[in-house]
């Protein structure tokens, strides 16, 4: 765990309990500081860290002495802009606090330390479980943390040559100001959290921050594999000193990194490397070619050998609720995709696969699923939960066959009955919501674990 002495005898705010909050808690709590913090959802306040350090006073911000606060760490889910800023937020600005978060605390307490920061819209998570892996695999001291679930104030310190990885959410970057990534990784931007950012510029800005503060020495790693990410790079090549790499899963990343099928072409030395990599079963689909070209990048401008790099690849476990085999029954594979909370991201994982019996749906995002309707014809049925499931039926009418499950456990029941006799060749029931989980669930790592108990009590049921 951090501690942050430089905070001792000081007061400090936290404002929201969640694992960023109560992970600045315990590291500004170990440095002796003096921490008023709240949250407006009782259970959270009732699952806090309060009887365990009694210097923190839970309560309301209006009571809290701003006059002498000088920081407030927000936790990311908090409101900062809009839809409108949150009145904590209100109250530190007329107070003169800097509003921040962990990832910036840790930067503050570790600056000698080398930081990489990936980011994009999908395929954040495996791209950064990757570099930490390669990096581990290759001897580097190195740790994990970030919106990848991990609060970075719950991390290890590291020496000087230690490296974090840490996966930055748009809302993470609104929060940083000094933080300054030694590599700095943009996958890629499409529409999400528009809610949050008034619109898509707002939303494309908050994610060119990662690039913020980098300086001449530094990488900055972009996809080109989009329109608005091929905007950030032409502004970046007009106006940073920083080394730019591009990486592609379409087309040739001209000076930079792209993996397309079973290779790897490297072009950021004096000739383009083709380097096979073959199958990855734990890697599957098109998609995870970028966060593997993202990867590749990053690790080779850290000074890792291509082929180290490529074993550690080959041996990546994969991550929990992204395209995750979690059984195979009767013939029928379960794949736990809960990471998908939009349209996007689904379809990487619908394009995995030909024979789907799909489980959609939840607290639904702008666009719904609209954007998936070329790929309805690999939908065999659609089981439909949660909130969009009125929306998604529409959407769904006339195109592809669908029941209202209503939750989770009815859909897997259903979905598993309808491919156990479907009759035809790899079918696949696959849980990709491409919607939010808050309306039945605290988050998606829930309702994929929720997923993984309904088909592990399924193959127990009806066997293997």
């Amino acid at each position: 765990m951090i501690a942050l002495p430089e905070f001792a005898g000081k007061k400090v705010a936290v404002f929201g309990l969640g694992k960023s909050g109560n992970g600045a808690i315990r590291a500004l709590s170990a440095g002796g500081a003096e921490v008023f913090a709240w949250d407006d959802d009782e259970s959270a306040r009732n699952q806090s860290v309060k009887e365990k350090y009694p210097r923190v006073k839970l309560e309301e911000p209006e009571k809290w002495p701003w006059e002498k606060i000088k920081i407030l760490m927000l936790s990311p889910g908090v409101p900062l802009h809009f839809p409108k800023p949150h009145r904590v937020v209100s109250l530190a600005k007329g107070a003169g606090a800097e509003i921040l978060c962990d990832i910036e605390l840790l930067y503050h307490a570790n600056p000698e330390s080398k930081f990489i920061g990936v980011t994009g819209t999908n395929g954040k998570s495996t791209t950064t479980g990757l570099i930490h892996h390669i990096i581990t695999s290759a001897g580097i001291e190195a740790e994990i943390g970030g919106n990848i679930g991990i609060s970075v104030l719950d991390l290890k310190e590291l020496p000087p040559n230690g490296i974090y990885v840490i996966e930055v959410s748009s809302y993470q970057l609104d929060l940083l100001h000094k933080t300054r990534f030694n590599v700095a990784v943009l996958l890629n931007v499409t529409p999400d959290h528009i809610d949050r950012h008034g619109d898509m510029k707002g939303y494309v800005n908050s994610k060119k921050r990662i690039f913020h503060n980098q300086r001449a020495s530094d990488r900055a790693i972009i996809g080109i594999d989009d329109e608005n990410c091929r905007e950030i790079f032409s502004d970046l090549r007009e106006k940073n000193g920083t080394k730019i790499i591009t990486i592609s899963n379409k087309t040739e990343a001209k000076g930079g990194v792209s993996a397309c099928g079973d290779f790897i072409y490297d072009d950021t030395a004096k000739r383009v490397k083709k380097i096979e990599i073959g199958p990855l079963p734990n890697l599957i689909g098109e998609h995870n070619r970028q966060n593997i070209a993202a990867a590749f990048a990053v690790c080779r401008s850290l000074g890792i050998g291509a082929e180290k790099i490529i074993n550690a690849v080959k041996s990546f476990p994969g991550l929990e609720h992204r395209t995750q085999t979690i059984a195979e029954i009767r013939g029928v594979k379960f794949i736990n995709d809960s990471k998908a909370t939009n349209a996007e991201a689904a379809e990487k994982a619908i394009l995995c696969f030909e024979n789907i019996f799909w489980i959609a749906g939840g607290l639904p995002k702008e666009g719904g699923i609209k954007p998936l309707a070329p790929l309805f014809p690999r939908i065999k049925h659609a089981f439909l939960i949660g909130s969009a499931q009125a929306e998604f039926a529409e959407t769904l009418q006339g195109k592809v066959q669908f029941t209202k499950c209503g939750d989770l456990q009815t859909a897997v029941e259903f979905a598993a009955k309808a491919a156990f006799i479907d009759g035809k060749k790899n079918p696949v029931v696959l849980l990709s919501p491409a919607c939010a989980s808050f309306d039945q669930f605290k988050n998606f790592e829930e309702r994929g674990k929720r997923f993984v108990e309904l088909v592990n009590k399924l193959k127990k049921k009806v066997g293997g």
